[in-house]
């Protein structure tokens, strides 16, 4: 099972601006050649396919797409493969965020 983390400004106390927004994402990601912006995920499981709906920030490694999601202020993502670290890092000190399991 991967373990899922959450890029969040929430524990900051003297943050101008506490919640990661989606115009600030959909900027921050624009500028990034390997991420594309997507409304729904779709999972494929071995019988079934299951659309979510939401804010994904697409990340293309090689052939696979790891999702960021937006959701609530905060953006999560599951690690899924052992490069999602340093790019979730990244991300993070980019947005002057801070990482948390969960």
């Amino acid at each position: 099972m991967n373990q899922r983390f959450r890029i969040t400004r929430s524990m900051q106390e003297n943050s101008t601006e506490p919640s990661i927004t989606l115009d600030e994402c959909k900027e921050y990601f624009a500028a990034k050649a390997d991420f594309s912006y997507s409304d729904t995920l779709t999972v494929k499981g071995p019988e079934s396919i299951m659309t979510i709906n939401g804010d994904f920030f697409m990340w293309q490694l090689g052939e696979a797409q790891i999702p960021f999601r937006l959701y609530s202020g905060d953006l999560y993502v599951a690690v899924s493969h052992e490069a999602v670290v340093p790019q979730m890092l990244e991300i993070a000190t980019d947005l002057q965020a801070d990482i948390v399991e969960g």
